[in-house]
C-alpha cells in the first residue's frame, strides 16, 4: 500500500511537467536518466536544470531455509546541473525488510532510511568517432542520516568512470568501472556494469544489463537485469525492470519508477 501511495503521488507531481515551456527542452532533446539500470550515464545535467528519478523495488534473497524480502518503497535521486558539465546529486531510500525462516515470517521487521547519498557527476569528454563519451562520478553515504536499522558506523564512499558508445540510430552500449567502500568494511569492492540499450520506437526503449562487484575479502557477485522505458514526453519517462543474480545471492528483483526533468 505504501508503494502504491508513493507511486500515485509521484505520477501526479510529474503531470505538472507537461506544461513546461518547450523551447529549452527542444534544444536538449529527451531526458537521459541514471535509472532503471545499475549503469550510470556519463552525461551530466545541463546547467540550471533539475531532474528527479524515483520509484520502488522489491528483491528477495534465500539461503539455508532463510528468505529475506526487501521492499524499497521510495528510492529517489535528485540531480541538479550546477555548471554546464557538472551536476550535484542527492539520494535517499526508504526500505522495509522481512525475514522468513522455514516458511514462517519472523516478528522482527526492519524499517527506515538508508544513509543519505551526496555526490557529483562531471562529463569529461564527448563522444567522437571511436572515442566514447566519458564521465566521472562519486558519492558519499552519510551514516548519521540513516534510521537505526540501517545505520552503519562509518561513512561509505564510491566512485566510477562511465562510458557510452552509440552503435546505431537505435542502439547504444554503456559501461561503468569503479570501486566502493561501505558496510563498515575497510576493504574495497571493485565495480563493473555493462548495459545495452535499443529503441523499439521513438517512445519505447528496452535494455539488458550485467553488473557486479569483486570484493577484496569475499567472492565476486554477478547479476543481470532487463527492462523497458516509456518516454511520455521529453521531460517524463516511466520504467519497469526485472532481474536476478547470476552467482548466489539475489533471487528476484522487480522495479518500477518515473523520472522527470524540471527546466530552469
Amino acid at each position: 500500500m505504501k508503494l502504491i501511495k508513493t507511486t500515485v503521488s509521484v505520477i501526479a507531481l510529474s503531470m505538472s511537467t507537461l506544461g513546461f515551456a518547450q523551447t529549452e527542452t527542444e534544444k536538449l532533446g529527451a531526458l537521459i536518466t541514471d535509472r532503471p539500470d545499475a549503469t550510470e550515464s556519463p552525461t551530466a545535467m545541463p546547467k540550471g536544470f533539475l531532474q528527479v528519478e524515483t520509484g520502488g523495488f522489491y528483491e528477495t534473497f534465500e539461503e539455508n531455509s532463510v528468505k529475506t524480502e526487501n521492499y524499497t518503497y521510495n528510492t529517489t535521486l535528485v540531480r541538479y546541473g550546477l555548471l554546464d558539465n557538472f551536476e550535484l546529486r542527492l539520494g535517499w531510500n526508504f526500505v522495509e525488510g522481512q525475514t522468513t525462516l522455514n516458511g514462517k515470517k519472523l516478528e522482527d521487521v526492519t524499517s527506515g532510511f538508508d544513509p543519505l547519498l551526496l555526490g557529483f557527476k562531471t562529463t569529461i569528454a564527448e563522444e567522437k568517432g571511436a572515442m566514447p563519451e566519458i564521465g566521472f562520478l562519486g558519492h558519499m553515504y552519510l551514516p548519521f542520516s540513516a534510521s537505526t536499522d540501517y545505520r552503519p558506523e562509518t561513512t561509505g564512499v564510491d566512485f566510477r568512470f562511465s562510458f557510452a558508445h552509440t552503435l546505431s540510430e537505435k542502439s547504444s552500449i554503456a559501461y561503468n568501472l569503479g570501486a566502493a567502500w561501505g558496510n563498515d568494511s575497510p576493504e574495497a569492492a571493485y565495480l563493473y556494469t555493462v548495459a545495452y540499450g535499443y529503441s523499439i520506437t521513438e517512445k519505447i526503449g528496452a535494455y539488458a544489463e550485467v553488473y557486479g562487484d569483486f570484493p577484496e575479502d569475499n567472492k565476486a557477485n554477478h547479476l543481470w537485469d532487463a527492462g523497458l522505458t516509456y518516454l511520455l514526453n521529453k521531460n517524463v519517462q516511466f520504467d519497469a525492470t526485472i532481474g536476478s543474480s547470476i552467482t548466489k545471492g539475489q533471487d528476484l528483483l522487480l522495479s518500477a519508477g518515473i523520472s522527470f526533468r524540471i527546466p530552469k
